[in-house]
């Protein structure tokens, strides 16, 4: 027994001795937990109350940083108007809507409004008319004329390149020209070539040799040239339905794309003729990308396309749009053409000058101004303000109703009791066609109503434009004519009032009154013949007075031609035209981009 006891003590011992162990290690982590937690304290908790200012401090900087900043904008934003404004500037897709259809682009045969400006957009000329209507060199760049009026040398320019990137050269023209004056060509340019010879002087120059002197003959050098390496093996006769006519190649500011058609129908029917920029252009490359022409059916369709913003512009329009007043930019160009009604003296009442006279004479054509709201001046002879020759004391009958009353009674129409005029029991009756548009409509109703006041009743005729040109006008059927001619810049009007234009073997028959008169043909004749600017003007006095004393004619307004846009067209600039296609004189250099920049 004592030594099982013996046994048992140094074991308590030693329990006891590793509990003093244990508990002292748990004094030890607890001091150590203890110190941590001070440390922590000390370290992070009683310094977060200071991090939590210094945030506040940052934050009150950054805003600050933020309100200068802001207002560092406002402030540049307030004098940028000071040192920068809108410019414009280069780049975009321009589409330009149009009534009408395309056929071809060729400069020979393009005739119809949408064929002439696919062709003035592709094709260069010789010549073309600057912001003034004067006559510049384009592909040309300089020109002399013989003393006898009969020799005229072109230069070309240098350097210039089809868009196939084949060079340009004096056989291009000679070609061109050669090919109009060909019969077996049809090219409705025929007429004015016939006699001329036209040489290749060397690469840069061409020569015309001319039958007659001509002192309007630059004028007739405005038409596109075509390129001689991709046509000269087609046969004439075949040149109008070649392919190249509706996939051109020219020297103009814009190159052929393709041609899109859309509808099934006539009446839904839109063509996009799509044209890309000419970065080789002679006269510096577009600021435009792109151009397209867009044909339209009706105006109706085409104004419908303009407001759902398919198109950028409208061209063509005799008036804006009701719809569209005072809410798109408008450019009215004063045309060099003149709307007159042309009296068809084959036909037995106006034959007569006495009633020629008083149909002129009865009517109040200052009215006419409020007929559109775009009106052209009034007109009072065959020339206009501002040609060579023009003279403002030589105009037609003023209006004078009583005049033209007692003309009617000379002639022998006297007045009924229903205020209808008869001569041996026939009515004074007569005819006056034009053409189905609101302005011609307008002016139509309008003479109507004068004569009538005269006792004289006008059966009015209204027709589409192709029907009135090919039904119409070509075979002349008509008593009068209510018509818009061009007489350009230049005041040759041989075209139209000399007699042998009024024969029907003549090329246009042009001379709508069918006028005849020696007198009025011997002052034409001369006054084209002659270089000196003062003697033609002199020698065209005759014919001004031949054609007041024999009215074939009323003269009526000159018109405006209305190009409507959604914004401003920059560069858009025309003092004056000849015709609508003018509008592209300068198409190089129209912009439709703006962009804020600093002012110089």
């Amino acid at each position: 027994m004592k030594q099982r006891s013996l046994t048992l003590v140094p074991q308590a011992a030693s329990k006891k001795r590793l509990i003093r162990i244990a508990r002292r290690r748990q004094k030890n982590a607890k001091e150590l937990t203890d110190q941590a937690d001070q440390q922590i304290e000390k370290l992070l908790i009683r310094r977060f109350d200071r991090l939590v200012s210094v945030r506040r401090f940052i934050f009150i900087w950054v805003a600050l940083f933020g309100l200068l900043f802001l207002a560092t904008v406002v402030q540049i934003r307030g004098l940028s108007p000071h040192y920068q404004s809108l410019q414009p500037v280069p780049g975009g897709l321009y589409s330009e809507g149009l009534v009408g259809s395309f056929t071809n682009a060729n400069p020979l045969y393009a005739v119809s409004s949408a064929d002439s400006a696919v062709s003035k957009l592709v094709f260069s000329g010789l010549f073309r008319y600057d912001n003034n209507n004067k006559l510049v060199g384009d592909l040309a760049h300089t020109w002399q004329v013989s003393p006898d009026g009969k020799h005229y040398t072109v230069n070309l320019r240098q350097g210039i390149s089809w868009h196939d990137n084949q060079p340009f050269t004096a056989d291009d023209v000679v070609f061109t020209y050669q090919t109009i004056a060909n019969v077996q060509a049809l090219s409705y340019l025929y007429s004015s070539w016939q006699g001329i010879t036209i040489t290749k002087h060397d690469n840069q120059t061409v020569i015309f040799d001319l039958p007659n002197a001509l002192a309007s003959f630059p004028y007739a050098l405005t038409n596109g040239i075509i390129p001689k390496h991709l046509l000269e093996e087609i046969p004439v006769s075949q040149l109008r339905s070649a392919q190249f006519n509706t996939e051109p190649v020219g020297t103009g500011p814009f190159k052929w794309k393709l041609v899109q058609v859309e509808g099934v129908s006539t009446t839904d029917r839109r063509q996009t003729v799509n044209l890309t920029a000419y970065d080789d252009y002679h006269l510096g490359r577009p600021k435009l990308d792109g151009f397209s022409i867009i044909t339209f059916n009706d105006e109706k369709n085409m104004t419908q396309a303009f407001n759902d913003q398919t198109i950028n512009a409208m061209s063509g329009l005799e008036s804006v749009p009701s719809e569209l007043i005072n809410q798109v930019e408008v450019y009215a160009t004063p045309l060099n053409a003149e709307v007159m009604t042309f009296f068809n003296m084959s036909r037995p009442i106006v034959s007569d000058v006495s009633v020629r006279r008083a149909l002129v004479s009865g009517v109040n054509r200052a009215v006419l101004t409020t007929l559109s709201s775009h009106p052209g001046s009034l007109v009072h002879s065959p020339l206009i303000k501002g040609q060579l020759g023009f003279d403002p004391s030589i105009r037609q009958l003023p209006y004078n109703p009583d005049q033209a009353n007692q003309l009617l009674d000379q002639a022998g129409w006297v007045k009924g009791p229903d205020g209808d005029r008869y001569k041996a029991g026939q009515p004074l009756v007569i005819s006056l066609s034009t053409q189905d548009t609101p302005t011609y409509t307008a002016t139509a109703k309008f003479l109507q109503s004068e004569w009538s006041k005269l006792g004289v009743r006008t059966d009015v005729r209204f027709y589409p434009s192709d029907e009135l040109q090919s039904n119409v006008i070509a075979g002349h059927d008509y008593d009068t004519l209510l018509y818009g001619i061009s007489v350009g810049v230049d005041p040759d009007v041989f075209a139209y009032w000399h007699s042998s234009q009024a024969s029907i073997s003549s090329q246009g028959r042009l001379n709508l009154s069918e006028y005849q008169s020696k007198a009025a043909d011997q002052s034409l004749e001369a006054g084209r013949t002659r270089l000196d600017p003062a003697l033609r003007a002199t020698k065209y006095q005759a014919f001004l007075q031949s054609w007041v004393n024999d009215a074939p004619a009323l003269a009526l307004y000159r018109p405006n031609f209305i190009y409507i846009s959604r914004n401003l067209v920059f560069n858009y600039q025309r003092q004056a035209a000849n015709s609508g296609v003018d509008r592209f004189y300068n198409v190089h250099n129209w912009m439709i981009r703006q962009e804020r920049q600093n002012l110089e």
